[in-house]
């Protein structure tokens, strides 16, 4: 019983606790009792949480006075109240105002702008803030190689101008007139280029790389040695090859003394050769001849020497058949006698003339005759007795080959036979009996950089072509009188004025005037540099000029400029070589001058020393610019653009122009469909870098009368009663010429 009663004693409270849950909760669960206390509850106890922080902070900082201030423990009077400024770590920072990542400024620096677009506004490929565009148009060498002489030489010989040579360099396409210069140029770097590829060095654009063709003609200046040992600046322009681009042959043959005309010995005279040499005889300058790709009638048509001696023959007299109708007044003939003809394989590394040949030959093998007599029996109806030891203009027998054929042909042709067929241990001693010492391993190269190699050691430096350049070629001083008369406007000579004095004397110290030939775009292609001949004085850096345009005369003015040189320089193809000035009969760049000057122009000096000074004669080309195509921007809004670019291509390329027709189109004339090409590349990707629409090229035919016509030509009425009849017949001599003058 007892055990019972504790049971119910227990039983009871739950049953209690059991009831009290029925009655503050509905049969669903709901709760209904009365209102809780909860969350004061919480107040109250975060409130005495936060007492016995405080009560706990206080005593860690200090013993407290009875009546609460805190005794500082830094000294400070009692009661005193907290410090303003708070510690920033401790300081309160909302959520928005805190700083998760660096500022742009800090991390870029000061000065940087930075844009911040929202997500997916632009493609994911693009970039949020565009690089800078660098234009790769040219080749160019950002630093100057080291060459076989130094600097300061070179820059000492432009103020001899005795020691100058200035020559174009001219030809039909793929005739070798690059490669020509590549060989020049690499006997003056020390530097060995490789054999393995062609350098083409003055083709300085990129398109001319891949096209495998000059656009533009491009100077280089050289210093080389002739056969006596002699330094000479040979300032040479290598023009281009195909008839779309023979303004630029016209204009350099406008700053040139002389010119060098390359003709393929296999191929011959061709189209391009013939209208060079028309221009060159119209411009009164010597000729010197270099018969390239010798090498073509040994490797691909295999000529035997006798008949090679022919087809070179054949050449050079057709060269002198169109100088002869093209002159009218005695002109020197082109033979290997007077050394105005060089033979080269430019794409071999050699090249030679007679006298250059034979003063190696009686070096090399001790041969007893003076150099001079030896050159003047190596061409024409001379055979060697090799019983007597004599020359003699008769052959002995049938089969006596001529002396060129014995001397020059017949040991080229066994050199080529040796390293194209040999092989190495057969090859090397035949190298040492010619006096060529390679390395052994250069025994097992190609065939065409071991021809490379051995004719480069055997012939060695290009004297050659310097002997004929030097003996043919006048230097600036000597054809000053002669280059001014026919290209000046103004009177050159005696009692012609201080000008016109120190012009025919090329002399440095007397007014300056600079005619500019050809303007050439910066890699940027946002300004020009301009290739000037110096004629009189001294044009140096940041002196002040005047610009005298095309259509300037003492009348009207309005074609001139003022203006500073910003820099002088050397042209040296893919580099410049800067200077402080440079004197008369020097091929000299000048860059800060180019902003009024549309194709040519005339500098000179500021006041009375260029007050006399007039302009030069425009170019004379030897075509026309025929082909016209109309351009306008695919973005109308582009075209202030487009505009500009097409003022640049007027500046850029000698014969092309550019006008607006009386419809409002916009249009450039040039000479051919290559020539356009190139325009339309410069214009799109360089000048404009734009879209450009283009309709179809036309094509102006220009064509003559040469006799009267045979059949007569009538058109009758509709009612059959009246006939017109015409016939053609040419203008008289002259009329037309006075025509076009009007």
């Amino acid at each position: 019983s007892s055990i019972a009663s504790a049971a119910r004693a227990a039983r009871a409270p739950a049953l209690h606790e059991s009831t009290m849950d029925e009655q503050l909760y509905d049969e669903f669960g709901n709760y209904i009792g009365p209102d809780m206390d909860s969350d004061d509850s919480d107040d109250s106890d975060d409130e005495d949480e936060e007492e016995d922080e405080d009560e706990a902070r206080s005593e860690a900082d200090g013993p407290s006075e009875p009546n609460g201030a805190l005794v500082a423990r830094d000294g400070a009077v009692n009661g005193a109240e907290e410090p303003e400024d708070i510690a920033e770590e401790q300081q309160i920072v909302l959520h928005e105002d805190k700083q998760y990542y660096p500022e742009a400024q800090e991390v870029y620096g000061e000065g940087v702008e930075t844009v911040v677009l929202d997500e997916d506004a632009q493609p994911i490929e693009e970039p949020i803030i565009a690089p800078m565009e660098q234009k790769t148009f040219s080749i160019l060498m950002k630093d100057i190689p080291e060459t076989t002489y130094e600097l300061d030489f070179l820059c000492s010989l432009t103020a001899a101008p005795a020691l100058i040579r200035n020559v174009a360099l001219v030809g039909h396409l793929h005739h070798g007139k690059t490669l020509l210069c590549d060989l020049l140029v690499s006997h003056t770097h020390k530097e060995a280029w490789d054999a393995e590829r062609e350098m083409r060095f003055t083709d300085t654009r990129k398109d001319e790389q891949e096209r495998e063709l000059s656009i533009k003609s491009t100077p280089v200046s050289l210093v080389l040695e002739s056969t006596k040992g002699k330094s000479f600046l040979v300032n040479v322009l290598d023009c281009p090859g195909h008839p779309n681009f023979s303004d630029e042959s016209c204009a350099a043959i406008r700053a040139a003394d002389g010119v060098v005309v390359v003709v393929d010995a296999l191929e011959g005279v061709m189209v391009q050769t013939e209208r060079m040499i028309r221009h060159t005889v119209s411009e009164g300058l010597p000729i010197v001849v270099v018969i390239n790709k010798m090498d073509r009638l040994i490797l691909e048509v295999k000529l035997p020497p006798a008949d090679a001696y022919y087809k070179l023959c054949h050449t050079l007299d057709e060269i002198n058949d169109i100088i002869r109708k093209a002159s009218v007044r005695p002109y020197p003939e082109i033979t290997p006698k007077r050394g105005n003809v060089v033979f080269a394989s430019a794409q071999h590394d050699w090249c030679f003339s007679l006298a250059s040949f034979a003063a190696m030959y009686t070096a090399r093998y001790d041969f007893p005759m003076d150099p001079a007599e030896l050159a003047k029996r190596l061409w024409g109806d001379a055979y060697y007795d090799e019983e007597t030891y004599n020359f003699r203009k008769k052959a002995t027998s049938s089969d006596q080959p001529r002396s060129f054929v014995h001397f020059v042909l017949e040991p080229l042709y066994k050199i080529y036979s040796h390293v194209v067929g040999e092989d190495a241990p057969r090859l090397q001693p035949f190298l040492r009996r010619l006096g060529v010492h390679i390395k052994k391993r250069a025994l097992y190269l190609n065939s065409r950089p071991l021809l490379r190699l051995v004719c480069r050691t055997f012939f060695g430096h290009p004297s050659g072509f310097v002997d004929a350049v030097v003996a043919n070629v006048p230097s600036p001083v000597k054809g000053a009188l002669a280059k001014a008369r026919h290209c000046y406007m103004g009177d050159v000579g005696e009692d012609s004025g201080e000008l016109g004095e120190a012009v025919a004397r090329c002399d440095p110290r007397g007014p300056l005037l600079v005619h500019v030939v050809k303007l050439y775009s910066n890699p940027e292609g946002d300004r020009f540099l301009c290739l000037g001949r110096v004629y009189s004085g001294t044009v140096a850096r940041g002196q002040p000029v005047k610009v005298l345009g095309e259509a300037y005369s003492s009348e009207d003015e309005e074609d001139m400029s003022l203006c500073a040189v910003e820099s002088v320089a050397i042209p040296q193809g893919r580099y410049n070589v800067e200077v402080d000035r440079i004197g008369a009969g020097n091929w000299v760049m000048l860059q800060g001058v180019d902003a009024t000057i549309n194709k040519t122009a005339t500098i000179a000096n500021v006041g009375r020393e260029g007050s006399a000074a007039t302009i030069f004669k425009p170019l004379m080309f030897n075509d026309a610019a025929i082909v016209k195509l109309a351009v306008e921007p695919l973005r109308p809004s582009e075209l202030p653009k487009m505009v500009e670019g097409l003022r640049r291509i007027n500046k850029s390329y000698p014969l092309s122009s550019t006008k607006v027709e009386e419809s409002g189109e916009h249009v450039i004339c040039t000479t051919g469909e290559l020539a356009l090409d190139c325009v339309m590349h410069d214009l799109r990707n360089m000048y404009s870098n734009i879209e450009v629409k283009v309709a179809d090229p036309v094509v102006a035919f220009r064509e003559t009368v040469v006799e009267t016509s045979s059949l007569k030509c009538f058109a009758e009425t509709p009612n059959k009663q009246n006939r017109l009849t015409m016939i053609a017949e040419p203008l008289d001599q002259g009329l037309a010429e006075d025509i076009e003058r009007r």
